[in-house]
């Protein structure tokens, strides 16, 4: 997903001034793929930046990037705000990301400047000198001779010789006036992605006020449930700290908008609210997989700086097989080149903002010009997964076929399928760099390098089909082979899962026509063979535990009291597995027909407490016929005939069982449904 400007700023365009106000005056997250209006580069050097798609500071594509190229030296460049109104504030908070990537270990000088001036004279309010590549978050106050004044304008500079850079990248730049109280959520730390199950609610708060943050009441919503917490603690200026709400939320499998709220700072109304609220959309997933760690890898064999992380890379990937998939990229530079590169390593080079070699990226996070270490596989390999790729491909002369599955198990939108053909060994790209082979080298990205836009719905199973002659390729020898297959979000470039195919074989078709028949707590599970494939058995999970293994019986009968359950049969070949095909409980569409039910009502209805443990009050705006309450098997529990003209209904609920529960509100005008859990 895009970033979105949390802020709206009063941009008066005829003199592109910023008004003074108390709290944030500027939130710039760089999202437009062109420099923001009233933003502009000062100094020397305009050519050397521009906006990259890439997120190397830590935030979400785009951000600002200053290349090395064309090349400058002592050189001063800036990337310089629009004129503030800084009339009666006597000092300023500034907030950045950036990242450092080092070309040699000559020093690197980044700061912030001012100018009352309009530019004519600049004031350096603060600079510190960088050695290595790295990530970092910087905050300051500035109070010089610039504050207090009407047309102030911040910029971030660089300072000295590009030719020591690759590049740095500048994102999430904030300017605040500093009030006593003043409270911001920095970050909501939920994954975007989530098992079922109790779900802990936590947030980072950073304290952005010269008082010190001793107490705060804040409260999240999530699918109509409420929750306030008052948390004691201590939060020095400008330190951030995490924070868990006491009470979790118990979260089936579908797609929630997680809100927090900061109520109140140390027993007081915070001065600067537009930083009290932040919400994010999360996926609760059917269930998980074993993720495979996704390594790209841009090098050249006339590089030398990449011998050292070409032999690191090597010796990692032969102490981990079968945890990760790999694609190396060749390179058009340093000049010549490596033999090897092609127009797709040059397209992938630009959709990662890679501006020099070696470069390594894991799961679509770019490390710069390091290797992967242990740590960072393994801390990806046993992290949860929520899609499953499996696949096979052979060769017929010199074409390839491919052939892939993708099982999701969270909907999945705008995202892209990439499959690429890659040549284990190779020795024809020697350069000049010493190394005689070369390992996982890409040869050929089906159907293009721009990947395939795939959009899926939890539990929804995808099949596709590639050919290619790859007698156009640089291909040393066909029955050297090997086909990475990832799926990723294009504009996070976030990487879901990733997998090796099955090499020279037949494809691993799964199971169909899965079935699930309840009878009131019984329910059978039933399932039929591929229509092609002849596996030798199967697995079934339910509710994402194996119940039979190794079975070559397709049919099973199991009990549950579950409120959501599902079941999941995997396809066996002896040694190889296919992606599981999956049958859920019914879905909220199911259990309630909501084809009289009006959207636009939502914000007229109010139900609370959620969770309710005897009493539900339901409010409304407008008269109620009858209130149903049915439960997950969509079987009518309660109904309340409603003859009075009241707009508040007390329920008693007292007598239902734990779980969770829909009620269908019936109005004069239409009808609303909504969930409550009952504790």
């Amino acid at each position: 997903m895009k970033k979105t400007l949390l802020l709206t700023i009063a941009l008066l365009l005829s003199v592109t001034l910023f008004s003074q106000s108390v709290g944030t005056i500027v939130k710039e997250t760089f999202d437009s793929d062109e420099m923001p209006e009233g933003w502009k580069i000062t100094g020397n050097n305009s050519q050397n930046w521009s906006v990259s798609k890439s997120n190397f500071c830590g935030g979400e594509p785009n951000e600002m990037m200053l290349s090395w190229q064309p090349t400058f030296y002592n050189g001063f460049t800036r990337l310089t705000s629009p004129m503030l109104d800084l009339t009666g504030v006597d000092s300023i908070l500034v907030t950045f990301r950036h990242y450092v990537d080092i070309y040699t270990t000559y020093p690197s000088k980044i700061g912030i400047a001012t100018s009352s001036s309009n530019g004519m004279k600049w004031d350096k309010a603060y600079e510190e000198t960088f050695y290595a590549d790295g990530q970092h978050h910087i905050s300051k106050v500035i109070a010089n001779d610039d504050m207090g004044k009407d047309k102030v304008m911040v910029a971030l500079f660089y300072e000295g010789n590009s030719g020591n850079l690759n590049a740095i990248y500048f994102d999430d730049v904030e300017i605040t006036t500093i009030e006593n109280i003043n409270a911001k959520i920095a970050s909501l730390d939920i994954p975007n992605s989530i098992d079922a199950g109790n779900t802990n609610i936590t947030f980072s708060l950073q304290n952005i006020g010269s008082e010190k943050i001793t107490s705060f009441e804040a409260k999240y919503e999530i699918d109509g449930i409420t929750y306030s917490q008052t948390f004691e603690t201590e939060i020095a200026f400008i330190e951030t700290k995490q924070f868990t709400f006491d009470q979790n939320v118990a979260l089936i499998p579908g797609n929630y908008e997680v809100k927090i709220d900061i109520v109140s700072v140390n027993g007081e109304e915070d001065i600067d609210i537009s930083n009290n609220t932040l919400a994010k959309e999360i996926n609760v997933a059917l269930g998980s997989v074993q993720r495979i760690p996704m390594i790209e890898h841009f090098s050249s064999s006339t590089c030398s700086y990449c011998v050292g992380v070409d032999n690191s890379m090597t010796t990692l990937t032969n102490n981990n097989p079968g945890k990760y998939t790999y694609v190396k990229y060749p390179l058009n530079f340093p000049a010549p080149g490596d033999p090897y590169n092609t127009q797709e390593c040059n397209a992938k080079k630009e959709y990662y903002g890679v501006s020099a070699a070696p470069r390594v990226v894991i799961d679509g996070t770019n490390l710069g010009a390091s290797s992967v270490s242990q740590y960072q596989l393994d801390e990806s390999y046993n992290s949860s997964a929520y899609v499953n790729i499996k696949g096979a491909f052979n060769i017929e002369e010199k074409t390839i076929n491919v052939k892939a599955d993708i099982m999701s198990y969270i909907d999945l939108k705008n995202v892209k399928l990439f499959v690429c053909v890659n040549e284990k060994t190779t020795t024809g790209n020697v350069g000049t760099n010493g190394l005689t082979e070369f390992h996982h080298v890409m040869m050929k990205m089906l159907d293009d390098v721009n990947g395939k836009d795939i959009e899926m719905k939890a539990g929804e199973y995808q099949h596709y089909e590639f050919s290619y002659n790859m007698g156009s390729t640089f291909v040393e020898d066909m029955n050297d082979l090997e086909v990475a297959v990832w799926v990723q979000d294009i504009v996070t470039s976030d990487v879901f899962n990733s997998s090796f195919l099955y090499e020279y074989t037949e494809h691993t078709y799964p199971a169909q026509n899965l079935t699930m028949t309840e009878n009131d707590d019984n329910i059978t599970i039933a399932w039929e063979a591929p229509e092609k494939g002849e596996p030798t058995a199967y697995n079934l999970y339910f509710n994402n535990e194996l119940v039979l293994n190794n079975t070559k019986e397709m049919s099973f009968n199991t009990t549950t009291t579950e409120d959501f359950y599902m079941a999941e049969v995997v396809a066996l070949y002896d040694d190889k597995t296919s992606v599981g095909i999956i049958k859920t409980s019914a879905t909220e569409e199911e259990i309630i027909d909501t084809t009289n039910v009006i959207s636009n009502y939502e914000n007229r209805f109010n139900i609370y407490p959620n969770p309710v443990k005897d009493e539900l009050t339901i409010t409304t705006e407008v008269r109620v016929e009858e209130i149903a309450i049915y439960d997950v098997y969509g079987r009518r529990t309660n109904v309340y005939s409603l003859q009075s003209t009241d707009f508040v209904h007390n329920l008693n609920v007292a007598g239902l069982n734990s779980g969770i529960y829909f009620v269908r509100i019936t109005t004069e005008d239409g009808e609303i449904v909504k969930r409550f859990v009952k504790n």
